[in-house]
């Protein structure tokens, strides 16, 4: 059996056999609680979003995606991914979370793809409606929406869990 890699290694590519939910700490796993909104950099054990692991193949290729909640987490990994398959991308998310917005779009642009960054809350319209602006100003069209701005918290659930937190 292989030896786990530790969090700065990093497997030759994405089709390696390797249990991703094993290969590294789990972030939230460590001694720090960040406070939301929070940034990538505060937290004591990074996440991967595959900056070292996840090689594109053009499956994308000239493609232009909008990814809500695009500057960290899950977003983060989808808009690299997206760009390491040749799609132009527009990342949004909150304007608290500017840092980690730019690290994307550095991401981004290193893979060679335009990245557009658009802040803005999309609990107000005309964020959302400034977002869709922008990809078409920028892209000429939309091709793909993800959907992924959410804000995830631990709460207290009484009856079936015993008052066990769960998320």
């Amino acid at each position: 059996m292989a030896e786990k890699a530790s969090p700065d290694q990093s497997s030759p590519d994405q089709s390696s056999a390797e249990d991703p939910t094993t290969r590294y700490p789990a972030p939230g796993s460590g001694e720090k609680e960040v406070e939301h909104p929070g940034l990538t950099g505060e937290m004591d054990i990074r996440p991967d979003h595959g900056e070292r692991s996840y090689r594109g193949s053009g499956r994308l290729a000239g493609r232009k995606a909008v990814i809500t909640g695009g500057d960290s987490g899950i977003g983060r990994a989808v808009a690299l991914a997206f760009a390491r398959e040749g799609a132009d991308v527009l990342i949004s998310y909150l304007p608290d979370e500017e840092k980690d917005g730019q690290e994307t779009v550095r991401l981004i642009e290193e893979a060679g793809r335009v990245a557009v960054a658009v802040p803005g809350d999309l609990v107000e319209e005309a964020a959302c409606r400034a977002v869709v602006q922008r990809a078409v100003d920028a892209f000429g069209r939309i091709d793909v929406l993800v959907s992924n701005a959410a804000h995830q918290m631990t709460a207290q659930v009484l009856g079936a869990t015993g008052g066990t937190p769960i998320t």
